[in-house]
């Protein structure tokens, strides 16, 4: 039977208790929350024959239910604990060796809802699904810890004795050349062209990579290489000697229009010389040693896709031909041990087989065949070991391509699971990093990488909404520009497609050595070095624009990485303009300075290493979001507008009472940066500030 009453009939104490109990109807969805930080699921890395505790938070006394679905089974949680504000519904499960996939489905009052790792969802796509990963650890040390990328011939010349000389080899049908002027711009064929940077040029500048507050050193190829980049191996069992030492050194550079390295008897000396290579080996020893001792870790790039036309296996050049304890390479000999290591198109071309796949169709790097070798196969593995391994001891690889490897995705899968076990054998708290374009969930699955160079799920967002322009600089979308909804939609879906081990690890860049400076895109000029020239990537640059990438990028899930010079204002457009060589005596010092501060604002918090991320503002011109991890709570404004502009935020979701105080650490505006503290109110859930034009503030909740 209805009953119908007339409210105006009501008491004030009626009115009142109606009013909490329609209240308490309204499914409060900002309020959901878990994720894969200890908070949510303890243990957070499980081992095989682990019981882990998972967890979700709802509003407090919101809900009647919640399930955990894990592979099919329903398990109704327990609400564990609460507080002012959240109810924390719990349940055990017992892992196996299997992955294990699961979701939460939320009822409260008719609605049902479900939550992934997209957040609160009407329904649960599968794709979206948390997965606890048995045995899946990342290393603690990589989790928020701040990488800085090297290109290690543009960032300092310590011993001029190993200077690549002009003319010394022919690479791409012209002779290097030795630029002694740093202040250089890179050419349009920058390739053979050695600015001089080296290991002992590294070694030299640890103290300052330390007090910028470096983690993590990874460099840029390394091994012996004909070019600058050093992408086209030509020996992985050792440093290039230009990078190295040179004990024993002599032959003659090659004549002005010699067409053939056959008598470059300089660089062959330099780089076959067993004398030299291990001589070279025995610095980056020692350059291990050293980054060890002050507390950091050294990356290396492995380049396993492809090789060089130059490398020992091919010696397209005839760099080895007849040198002792070198056999014959396989362009020179059919016969030779490396024939397997190359897919020839013609068998019938011996000497001088020029019919071998390259990468791309690029006759310089060699397409590496391992699905017809497995001796080229043992050959890799054996390097990926030795690297990693005493007396050496790298820390991890980065892998160029890596999606790319073998001739089929079923190959490159079986490949990077073998990869993994020999690199893991070999050092357990080795990192596997890959380069990366897409979707890299079957990647991250864990038992092949690690993580990935974070383009999709950080560099290509903060540029669109920050410059309105791509990485390369090659396109400009005024919808993205300020774009928050954009912005926050295509953060959320890429970070979806990572679990959070593999997140907390990722290389979170905004410049690096194959896209444009981030700085340069700050003048949102579509350009490259060929069309514009170089002066125009350092016109119309906006340093309080770049300051707020920086500001994002330390106080983002992953591992922030600066690329060598960023931190002190360089410019460039796309490869090869973003090489430009650091400008040692030139820094702006500013920018210099706000590196060190906000690095130390990042590491003086775990909130901002291993916590929990959550939005509270995308609107057009305004980020704005919270990192957690237990009691210790940040929040990060941006506005990127040109003009003022008042923000009202509501911190409930973050747990945050009218009893809390919020005092700034850092602001940024004007490109100028400062630490003044204030102190701010929350009201009624809200805190209200002003933000000035194109500023930043990152603010920290502190119990009064």
């Amino acid at each position: 039977m209805d009953i119908k009453f007339n409210y105006r009939d009501l008491s004030k104490l009626e009115k009142f208790d109606l009013y909490i109990d329609n209240m308490t109807k309204i499914f409060q969805s900002d309020s959901v929350f878990s994720d894969g930080t200890e908070r949510f699921r303890c243990p957070a890395e499980p081992m095989p024959g682990d019981r882990v505790k998972l967890a979700i938070r709802t509003a407090r006394d919101n809900v009647d239910k919640v399930i955990l679905v894990i592979n099919d089974e329903r398990i109704e949680m327990e609400i564990g604990e609460s507080d002012m504000f959240f109810d924390y519904y719990e349940a055990y499960v017992d892992v196996g060796e299997e992955n294990m996939y699961y979701y939460y489905e939320i009822v409260s009052n008719t609605l049902q809802c479900y939550y992934t790792r997209r957040g609160v969802s009407k329904t649960a796509e599968k794709e979206f699904y948390f997965t606890l990963m048995p045995g899946f650890v990342t290393p603690d040390w990589a989790k928020g810890a701040v990488f800085y990328q090297i290109f290690v011939d543009r960032f300092y010349n310590g011993d001029r004795s190993n200077d690549v000389e002009t003319n010394e080899y022919i690479y791409i049908n012209e002779g290097t050349v030795r630029v002694n002027d740093i202040t250089k711009y890179p050419s349009a064929m920058d390739v053979r062209e050695f600015y001089g940077g080296d290991l002992k040029g590294v070694m030299e500048k640890l103290d300052y990579l330390k007090d910028l507050g470096v983690d993590v050193i990874y460099l840029n190829p390394i091994f012996v290489s004909p070019s600058n980049h050093k992408y086209d191996i030509q020996d992985y069992d050792y440093v290039d000697p230009h990078y190295g030492v040179i004990i024993d050194d002599g032959g003659e550079v090659l004549e002005d229009g010699a067409t053939s390295n056959e008598h470059a008897t300089k660089y062959i000396r330099r780089v076959t010389n067993k004398r030299n290579l291990e001589a070279s080996n025995e610095l980056f020893i020692r350059l291990v040693d050293a980054i060890h001792e002050r507390g950091m870790k050294v990356i290396l790039d492995g380049v396993f896709n492809h090789c060089g036309s130059f490398n020992k296996w091919l010696d397209r050049e005839k760099i080895y031909s007849g040198q002792e304890g070198y056999p014959n390479g396989a362009y020179v000999d059919e016969r030779s041990p490396y024939h397997t290591y190359f897919r020839f198109l013609n068998s019938l071309q011996w000497p001088d087989n020029n019919s071998y796949e390259g990468w791309w169709g690029h006759d310089t790097l060699p397409k590496l065949n391992y699905e017809e070798s497995y001796e080229l196969f043992q050959e890799i593995m054996r390097i990926g070991r030795k690297w990693v391994s005493p007396p050496y001891n790298a820390d991890g690889w980065r892998l160029d391509v890596a999606a790319d490897l073998g001739f089929s995705v079923d190959y490159n899968h079986f490949f990077w699971k073998k990869f993994r076990e020999n690199v893991k054998n070999a050092n357990p708290n080795a990192i596997i990093l890959a380069e990366h374009y897409g979707d890299p969930s079957s990647w991250l699955s864990g038992d092949q990488w690690d993580t990935i160079m974070n383009y999709d799920a950080f560099m290509e967002p903060i540029s669109w909404f920050l410059t309105g322009l791509e990485k390369h600089s090659d396109e400009f979308r005024g919808d993205l520009l300020g774009n928050g909804k954009a912005f926050k939609e295509t953060m959320i879906y890429n970070m979806a497609k990572m679990n959070t081990q593999s997140l907390q690890v990722s290389m979170n860049e905004l410049s690096n050595h194959d896209h444009s400076r981030f700085l340069t895109r700050t003048n949102r000029r579509v350009g490259r070095l060929a069309t514009l020239g170089p002066v125009a990537a350092e016109e119309n640059i906006n340093k309080a624009v770049f300051m707020l990438g920086v500001v994002i990028q330390m106080t983002w899930p992953g591992a922030p990485t600066v690329y060598y010079g960023d931190e002190a204002g360089l410019c460039g457009w796309t490869d090869p303009d973003n090489r430009r060589a650091y400008p040692w005596g030139r820094e702006d010092e500013r920018l210099l300075q706000f590196h060190k501060e906000i690095i130390s604002i990042h590491k003086d918090y775990d909130a901002l290493k291993k916590g929990s991320l959550k939005f509270l503002a995308a609107d057009q011109d305004l980020l704005a979001y919270g990192r957690f991890l237990g009691e210790e709570k940040i929040i990060v404004v941006i506005n990127s507008a040109t003009e003022d502009r008042p923000v009202k935020l509501f911190l409930r979701g973050m747990g945050i009472d009218d009893m809390e105080m919020v005092l700034k650490l850092m602001e940024t505006a004007d490109g100028q940066f400062s630490r003044k503290t204030r102190s701010y109110d929350v009201r009624s859930g809200y805190i209200h500030m002003d933000m000035r034009p194109q500023s930043s503030v990152i603010l920290k909740v502190f119990n009064r």
